[in-house]
């Protein structure tokens, strides 16, 4: 059997390609290759320290993923790899429309093309059937009652995904496509808090004082003002 991409037990259940992708060998195939162990180790590494806010590590540790990837000359999986580096990016709310996805789209299998597509925020024409279940109950219950025109609900629709980092990436869609609700603001930013992930936490309280900052309210302002200046005295000192 040829070698593929499966992502680690904790994140199968909530998300594809929404964190450090698994590299590992069939289970019925021989001893792991040296390039899978390797790239995991690297995708690992790079999520980590991504979500942590230290840029260099996450860097180094992603060239290094793509550098095992590139040994097996197979363009659909440094695709994937490629898309687990923008689910990461989306949570943290840099937006680049998947750009170092995009020259391996062509090779890429459907199903990464249509998540591709539901993390840039390009939902006409999506095949929800090939996202991941939870990704696929969010576009749907998105485009029955979109945020722009749906009274402000009391509970997000993101409470509905365990996995804290498949939360913060469909709260970066939402986002995107316009439909992001006060509610799932604050979810998104109390998964943060609670992960202790500095970069998407001060990606989503950021947003937080800027709504604050535009409706007047000087005192929450300036308690979120507070939080983002202690995250940053914390952040590590390697950026």
């Amino acid at each position: 059997m040829t070698p593929r991409l499966i992502l680690p037990t904790r994140l199968a259940r909530a998300t594809v390609f929404s964190a450090a992708l698994l590299l590992a060998a069939c289970a019925s195939g021989p001893v792991t290759p040296d390039w899978q162990a390797n790239g995991f180790a690297a995708l690992k590494g790079f999520s980590t320290a991504y979500l942590n806010g230290n840029t260099r590590l996450a860097d180094f540790e992603f060239a290094r993923a793509k550098t095992e990837i590139s040994s097996t000359g197979r363009a659909d999986l440094l695709a994937r790899a490629e898309l687990t580096r923008c689910a990461v990016r989306v949570a943290s709310l840099e937006f680049d429309n998947c750009a170092g996805y995009q020259p391996l789209a062509q090779d890429a299998p459907a199903s990464e093309q249509a998540y591709a597509a539901y993390l840039t925020g390009h939902w006409a024409g999506l095949n929800t059937a090939l996202l991941p279940a939870q990704h696929r109950a969010l576009v749907q219950q998105a485009a029955v009652a979109p945020a722009a025109t749906s009274p402000t609900p009391t509970r997000s629709v993101l409470d509905s995904l365990e996995d804290p980092l498949a939360r913060l990436i469909a709260a970066g869609v939402l986002l995107q496509s316009s439909r992001l609700t006060p509610a799932d603001i604050t979810t998104a930013t109390e998964t943060a808090s609670r992960q202790g992930w500095r970069r998407p936490l001060l990606a989503w309280l950021g947003v937080q004082h800027q709504r604050a900052s535009e409706t007047g309210d000087r005192d929450a302002a300036a308690r979120l003002q507070r939080r983002i200046d202690l995250v940053l005295q914390a952040s590590p000192k390697t950026q």
